[in-house]
Order: C-alpha cells, then sequence, then structure tokens
C-alpha cells in the first residue's frame, strides 16, 4: 500500500480520471510505487500499464480549471478524497468489481469501515412506512449497525434520522458531488449528519448536478458499503429495488418489509419476498442476521433496548404523533397529510396549531410544514 500522497492534486486527478476502477488502480500504484508517480508518469508509460487511451489522456492532460475549482471545493468543504490504496478505504466496497478508485467523503472516514446495514425504500411513503423506516433504523443503531442510505425524501430520511436519534452512525450516499446537496430540502439533515459523527459520501466529484443515470450507479455503493439492505415501502417501479438487485448481484442479504396487499408501495416489497428476500416482521429479523459482527457492549446495549423500547415509540399511536411523523423533514401539503394519516381536515388543522406552537414543526410558503430542526 503507497502512503497517502502529498498533493491533493494528484487525488483529484485520479478522481476524474475515467475508465479506472480500484483493482486498476491498486495494481498501477503496486507497478509505480505511489500514486504521485503513477500520476507523474509519461504517456507511454502509463499505456505500457494498459491504461486506457481516455484514462491516460486524463491523467496526463487533465482539464486544469476543473482541478483548481476541485481543489477549492475540498478547502470550502472540508472534503477528504479516499483512494483505494488507503487502509480507511471501505474494505467491502473494496472487494467490489468496479468499485470506484477514488471517494469523496465529508464527515468521519472510520465510520465507512463498521458493519453497516442499508435502509431504503420510497421518497413518498406513508405515515406508518416513514414511522417503521424510522423506528428500525432507532434499533440497528442502537445494536451497533451504522445506517447507510441515499438522503432522498421519504424513507432515506427517515432512516438517517432513526440511527442520529439513537445517537448512532449513518451514512449518506449522494447521486451529485458532496459541495451540491440533493434533495435541498434534505441540506439540514445533511449538517445533522456530519456533526453527529456520520459520513457523507460520492463518487462523483465536485459541481455534479443531480443526474437521473447517477442515481442507480450510486445504489451499487449503498449495497456494496452494507451488509445487507432492507427495504421499506416500494412501489414495483420504485428506483430503491435497484439497490435491491445490487445488493443481490453483490452477494449482500436482501430483506423487505412486507404491507397491506390494496397498497401500492407494497409491490416491490412482495415481489422481493417472492424472489427470496427475508420477510421482516420486526428490527430482530434483521439483526440476529448480523449478531456475529456486533460488540458485546452492542448486544447488551440491544438487550436492554428490548426491555424498554426506545423513548416515545409507544407515543407514535398518539394522533398528533402520527401527524408529526407525517410531516417529515421536508416540506409536506395538508392535502399529503391527510392522505398519509387518514386523519380528517378538523383533526390535522387543530394538531398543525399545536404543533407549531410547540415549536416542533414549521410553516413555509404556500400552506407546507416542516419538521422543527433539533431534538
Amino acid at each position: 500500500m503507497s502512503p497517502m500522497p502529498t498533493t491533493p492534486e494528484a487525488l483529484c486527478r485520479l478522481a476524474r480520471a475515467p475508465r479506472l476502477d480500484a483493482a486498476r488502480l491498486l495494481e498501477c500504484v503496486a507497478a509505480s510505487g505511489s500514486i504521485d508517480a503513477l500520476v507523474a508518469a509519461s504517456p507511454a508509460s502509463l499505456e505500457a500499464l494498459g491504461l486506457h487511451p481516455a484514462t491516460v489522456a486524463a491523467l496526463c492532460a487533465p482539464d486544469l480549471r476543473a482541478l483548481e475549482r476541485d481543489l477549492a471545493a475540498i478547502e470550502r468543504h472540508g472534503l477528504v478524497l479516499l483512494p483505494a490504496t488507503d487502509p480507511a478505504y471501505p474494505p467491502r466496497l473494496a472487494a467490489l468489481a468496479a468499485a470506484p478508485p477514488v471517494l469523496w467523503v465529508r464527515g468521519a472516514v472510520a465510520s465507512l469501515s463498521a458493519p453497516q446495514l442499508a435502509v431504503v425504500g420510497s421518497r413518498h411513503p406513508t405515515a406508518l412506512g416513514r414511522r417503521t423506516a424510522r423506528e428500525f433504523a432507532y434499533h440497528f443503531a442502537s445494536a451497533g449497525l451504522a445506517i447507510t442510505s441515499g438522503l432522498a425524501l421519504g424513507i432515506d430520511a427517515a432512516s438517517h434520522d432513526g440511527a442520529l436519534l439513537a445517537g448512532g452512525r449513518t451514512i449518506a450516499v449522494l447521486g451529485t458531488g458532496l459541495d451540491t446537496m440533493y434533495p435541498t430540502e434534505n441540506a439540514a439533515l445533511a449538517e445533522r449528519i456530519v456533526d453527529g459523527g456520520g459520513t457523507l459520501l460520492s463518487e462523483f466529484p465536485p459541481r455534479t448536478e443531480p443526474r437521473r443515470a447517477n442515481f442507480p450507479q450510486r445504489n451499487r455503493l449503498i449495497s456494496g458499503l452494507s451488509l445487507g439492505v432492507l427495504v421499506v415501502e416500494a412501489a414495483r417501479h420504485s428506483g430503491s429495488l435497484s439497490t435491491a438487485r445490487w445488493a443481490g448481484e453483490q452477494g449482500r442479504e436482501v430483506f423487505a418489509v412486507p404491507g397491506s396487499i390494496h397498497s401500492p408501495l407494497s409491490k416491490g416489497c412482495h415481489d422481493l419476498i417472492r424472489q427470496g428476500a427475508t420477510l421482516v416482521e420486526k428490527a430482530d429479523d434483521v439483526v440476529s442476521e448480523f449478531r456475529h459482527v456486533l460488540t458485546q457492549q452492542s448486544l447488551a446495549r440491544l438487550s436492554a433496548l428490548a426491555r424498554a423500547p426506545c423513548e416515545g415509540a409507544g407515543a407514535l399511536d398518539n394522533p398528533a404523533e402520527i401527524l408529526l411523523d407525517a410531516v417529515g423533514f421536508e416540506p409536506t401539503s395538508v392535502d399529503a397529510l391527510l392522505a398519509s394519516t387518514g386523519l380528517s381536515a378538523e383533526s390535522v388543522a387543530s394538531m398543525l396549531l399545536v404543533l407549531e406552537l410547540e415549536g416542533r414543526i414549521e410553516t413555509l410558503p404556500g400552506g407546507r410544514y416542516i419538521r422543527a430542526p433539533g431534538p
């Protein structure tokens, strides 16, 4: 393994080089002696290593303006570039075919090597689905598993939130550069993740905008980092199902929460169960599969949690708590709240007023509501 290079520019060049993956980078660094030596090599030397012409061109004649902006973004946002040669590069990801040669990281690098469980699902879940994801993530994080997801609206956001509520670690894998928070509604959640000792991760360099093709590519990292993937509410053509497909191809465990036979958001999960995914009714159905990677301290905490469920869990049977959970951390309209909770318009209107007076939600322009930041 080579030491970390002294020049961030060398890593930026690697991060922008096409047709290069982690395994190929390791081979080339072994032959060259270091990343700096590899980047400084002549076109002929790089070609002799068997690198693709596009890779050679990017390393030898990089876009200097892009490199300058990348270096500025590193400084401005506190980013770390983590090459596959670094011992901190997550080992489960390194074992995959076509793993990124360099990862862009903001936050705790060490969390990337922790045992992880991915929790994904619909961007437009029911109140029950959001509640399930949050409570399950709380339980998993309490057991010592880091929660990995994609920072999307809905189930992803609820999963990150549940891990943070438990005081655990959570990792958000983005389909953009780390200087571009998408969706913008979850920018505050991203800051909470970093402040809580979690991690923001991307294989895309700064200024990469959200493109449709980025997200299936991002999903392979979510599953690749994790021991398994749990899907909570997914329609038959949900994008979150691509994470489950990647998990199957990567040899990861796949879990799915069943739902009503009448709900479109149950169809994708039911299909996964038919295809062999483990049916999950309670959080321990998942945790029991991974006890071998948990510490004795985590197992003791899990035992205590089983005797005393997470604080506030029972309160979610309260209509006001159901409404609060439906609001979530993204702007939500009253119509959406009525549809997801099944509460009457009169009840919703009065409870929204109470929740706002208590400082638990905030009113946004256009008659929309959002959870207030903080505990």
